[in-house]
């Protein structure tokens, strides 16, 4: 991951693994029950939220949950956990 990416920048990589490691599992990111979303910086919720929206697939919108947090890396802009149906 490219750490000196913007929050733009930092939840596409993200996403991209999501898709990914949900591709080596069988699964695909319309089979997600729930999604956790952790910024230190709410003041970036919105470019976050603009590059989630459009990755989403309509009508397969999980659950999902924002919550402000220190990360273990200073320079990490957002970290997400999901939980997907196989």
């Amino acid at each position: 991951a490219d750490m000196t990416r913007d929050i733009i920048g930092q939840t596409e990589e993200v996403l991209a693994s999501i898709d990914r490691l949900l591709g080596e599992a069988g699964s695909d990111k319309t089979r997600i029950l729930s999604a956790q979303i952790f910024l230190p910086d709410m003041g970036d919720f919105a470019a976050m939220n603009e590059v989630w929206e459009a990755w989403v697939v309509p009508g397969h919108t999980p659950p999902r949950a924002t919550v402000q947090a220190a990360l273990a890396r200073p320079e990490w802009k957002v970290e997400m956990v999901v939980t997907a149906a196989l």
